[in-house]
């Protein structure tokens, strides 16, 4: 992720990782001089907006033992609230089964995603407070992303009925299928900044189904062409380890992974229309079979 800047005027917008990437493929220059165009300490009033209306929001953090995690909240639009362009409310009371935790003082990554149009839209901060009703992030920093690699289709509430949760080392062999079939994952990652603090980003992967393939005991994620931020890729670079949640959107599960990864910048041949990769082996994982409750119709048309 971007380094959250200390002022509105703040230099330099990205961490070395993600700089050490950007020299890498020659995007640096170019990047550096449009970056304070589009990373902001504050959400324009369209990404305000756009959280309210959403059914769901994806977020990342980071445990007390070093492991990212992500996850998703849900719940009707509203639920997420801007109350100014530098808070944001998330009204979704504790989840004592989810490995991703949000207490005062945690940090966040943040992403806004509607798959059904294809926008999101991404921020970071850390938790200002949270209380049994939700919790309110501090935001360091906001910024859109492109349509690419979202996979289409909507969301709809049913009534949510008791979850059951499993939890692991590794992958076991009903998550290796789950992956399988996938089309759609999420993923967070963080860099320590000033005074060890971690700033967390979470992001979202797509492609056709199965394009997240298994390599013995690990997963390969193809890294297609993008907007050459690399904000989760730079990060890596710096903490070579992710939190990865694939959803089941027939049935409101959600499988929750954390690990280590390792990149690799050659273009693999078995990965069509892939750039470079990186490899991720799990550690731990959690599965939480009705986690949500929403559904998702089958792949609209482009």
């Amino acid at each position: 992720m971007v380094s959250p800047p200390m002022t509105d005027a703040a230099s330099p917008l990205w961490h070395p990782g993600e700089e050490a990437l950007q020299r890498r493929v020659g995007s640096h220059a170019h990047l550096a001089a449009l970056a304070p165009r589009i990373l902001r300490p504050f959400m324009p009033e369209q990404h305000r907006t756009f959280f309210t209306q959403l059914p769901f929001v994806v977020l990342g953090t980071v445990d007390d033992e070093g492991r990212p995690w992500s996850t998703l909240r849900a719940g009707p639009p509203g639920f997420v609230g801007t109350p100014d362009d530098r808070h944001i409310h998330v009204a979704s009371a504790p989840e004592p089964e989810d490995p991703a935790r949000f207490e005062a003082g945690a940090p966040v990554g943040v992403l806004g995603i509607e798959p059904h149009t294809r926008r999101r839209n991404r921020a970071n901060g850390a938790v200002l407070s949270a209380d049994a009703d939700g919790f309110e992030i501090a935001v360091a920093q906001s910024f859109g992303n492109c349509p690419k690699y979202i996979t289409r289709r909507e969301a709809r509430f049913v009534q949510r009925e008791a979850s059951a949760t499993e939890r692991f080392e590794g992958l076991d062999a009903e998550g290796y299928a789950t992956v399988s079939e996938a089309d759609t994952f999420f993923v967070a990652s963080y860099v320590r900044g000033e005074g060890g603090r971690a700033q967390v980003d979470v992001s979202h992967r797509g492609g056709p189904a199965g394009f997240v393939q298994r390599e013995g005991d690990a997963l390969v994620a193809p890294d297609y062409v993008g907007n050459q931020f690399f904000n989760t890729l730079g990060n890596f670079e710096l903490n070579p380890v992710a939190g990865l949640t694939f959803v089941d959107f027939g049935r409101g599960d959600l499988l929750q992974l954390t690990g280590t990864v390792a990149l690799n910048f050659d273009a693999p041949s078995d990965l069509p229309g892939a750039l470079r990769a990186w490899r991720f082996t799990p550690t731990h994982g959690v599965r939480r079979r009705g986690a949500l409750a929403l559904r998702w119709s089958d792949v609209l048309n482009p």
